[in-house]
């Protein structure tokens, strides 16, 4: 049977997702000085993380704990101004999972997140779900009411000028790919990948859609153009690790 990745839009995620999150972005949160920290991170090292579910899910749980950190001041901002914390039903251990799903929460422009078939659904991000929904309203106005303070057209405004920078160039880049040879050949990526409408060039300088190049120094791995990040990672290649992105 052929597998797919499990492709998720922008009307929530898996609980587990939330989760893993929430435990990577404690680990890498901008920690404050004393004088300055007005919301505040517990200590959850001893909770595991939850086992991703496939390549996808472990890559969209990092990414959603990076935007969190990117945009950490506005979050707790947001959290503040709209009186959501403190809230001392909540612990601090819980705090960068409040974080976390507030970010995906104003993602999807506060809209209540679709509930996936067969979830499995954690008690803390039902608890952290509900009372943000509980606050969604004062929370929009607050996220208003910041946008206006900084003459922010979107949140995008928030980021450090070197960050962004640093995205558009990122943005921009080839996308590299390792063939798990482990797993199957170049031959028969290249025969997969041409079934699925994509032509080999000889070089990035050849790209166009849908192309890919085979690097010249090293033929393990594939080069794609920077529009077909998305598109390549909900490939059944990436799901059972046969292509592994760089």
């Amino acid at each position: 049977e052929k597998r797919t990745v499990t492709h998720i839009e922008k009307n929530g995620y898996p609980d587990p997702i939330y989760i893993n999150a929430a435990k990577i972005f404690q680990g890498i949160h901008t920690k404050k000085s004393k004088d300055r920290i007005l919301v505040h991170y517990g200590d959850n090292s001893e909770s595991p993380m939850m086992a991703f579910k496939d390549e996808h899910s472990r890559r969209v749980s990092y990414e959603l704990a990076f935007n969190a950190l990117k945009y950490q001041d506005l979050l707790e901002e947001i959290l503040l101004d709209s009186n959501a914390y403190p809230c001392y039903s909540i612990p601090d251990e819980l705090t960068s999972l409040l974080v976390v799903m507030l970010y995906d929460l104003q993602d999807r422009k506060f809209r209540k997140r679709k509930i996936f078939a067969e979830e499995e659904l954690v008690a803390e991000v039902q608890e952290i779900g509900h009372y943000l929904y509980r606050y969604m309203t004062k929370l929009a106005a607050a996220l208003a009411r910041c946008r206006i303070k900084y003459d922010a057209l979107s949140i995008e405004y928030f980021i450090p000028e070197t960050i962004w920078k640093q995205e558009q160039r990122a943005s921009a880049l080839p996308v590299c790919v390792w063939i798990n040879t482990f797993k199957i050949s170049l031959e028969d990526v290249i025969r997969d990948l041409e079934m699925k409408g994509l032509t080999k060039v000889e070089s990035v300088s050849d790209f166009d859609r849908y192309t890919y190049a085979v690097d010249q120094h090293c033929q393990d791995v594939l080069v794609f153009p920077s529009s077909l990040r998305e598109e390549l990672l909900n490939l059944d290649l990436f799901a059972d690790c046969k292509l592994l992105l760089q």
